[in-house]
């Protein structure tokens, strides 16, 4: 299938491993030219190096981070951001400020800070695709996840808000809610619980699945490679009459039907 963004210039976040760098490689496919990023810079300049891809590492957490980013790759045409972390967890009640702090400058305001840097030049082309990663608990809120929870929705609400004031001027902003994929940052939250539990992580996944994620009905942990096509058509010519859209690859975790 043509996405029709051959010779568009993408920026993915979060682009060292997982969703990030799966999302990456379809859009490489499709002819797009690639910029990765993430914290790590060994790990991001190895991924990219696979599909012929620039790399610069840069931590988003800060204005100054996003800044030097965007000095490095210039204008794009196509974003997406997945760089994310879980947070912390436990009772919603006794979260620290600096829980609160470490999620949203993470989940949150590393969003707002790349939308801010590069949404004013696909304005003034008339043309642009940002596609933001959420989560399944933006629609399906988890006790134990509350910081996540709150950042995530956030997210989904800034693009929702972007859609809203910019889709009729060419920039499309959507999300992709995933649940439970086969990341980095799912492996370290089953190999925590593998360790509470004293347990292997295939068994600590699967009590996972059976106690806290009971409408997952697939039964298993999802693969970045059914993600990314998801993000890659939003991120595309294709898609060009999706706006301010969340759109679930979930295995039916989350339990009510969006309407």
């Amino acid at each position: 299938m043509d996405l029709k963004i051959n010779g568009k210039r993408a920026l993915v976040t979060g682009g060292s491993g997982g969703l990030g760098a799966a999302a990456a490689a379809v859009l490489a496919d499709a002819g797009a030219e690639i910029w990765l990023t993430d914290i790590d810079e060994e790990k991001v300049a190895e991924t990219a190096a696979k599909i012929g891809a620039k790399s610069v590492a840069a931590d988003l957490s800060t204005t100054e981070g996003a800044q030097a980013l965007f000095q490095a790759t210039g204008e794009v045409d196509i974003l997406v951001h997945a760089a994310g972390v879980t947070g912390a967890k436990g009772d919603p009640l006794e979260m620290t400020d600096e829980d609160w702090n470490e999620a949203l400058q993470v989940d949150f305001m590393s969003a707002v800070r790349v939308a801010r840097l590069y949404g004013p030049a696909m304005l003034k082309a008339g043309w642009g695709r940002m596609v933001f990663v959420t989560s399944e608990n933006a629609a399906q809120p988890y006790p134990d996840e509350t910081v996540y929870n709150v950042a995530k929705i956030g997210v989904a609400s800034f693009a929702k808000s972007i859609s809203m004031a910019h889709a009729g001027k060419g920039l499309l902003a959507n999300c992709v809610a995933p649940a439970f994929i086969e990341t980095p940052m799912t492996d370290g939250m089953m190999e925590k619980e593998a360790k509470k539990r004293g347990v292997s992580r295939e068994e600590a996944v699967k009590a996972f699945l059976d106690e806290e994620r009971p409408y997952l009905a697939l039964k298993r942990r999802g693969r970045p490679e059914e993600v990314a096509p998801v993000i890659a058509l939003l991120a595309s010519e294709l898609a060009s009459f999706v706006a301010g859209a969340n759109w679930r690859v979930d295995g039916g975790s989350v339990g009510s039907i969006e309407i």
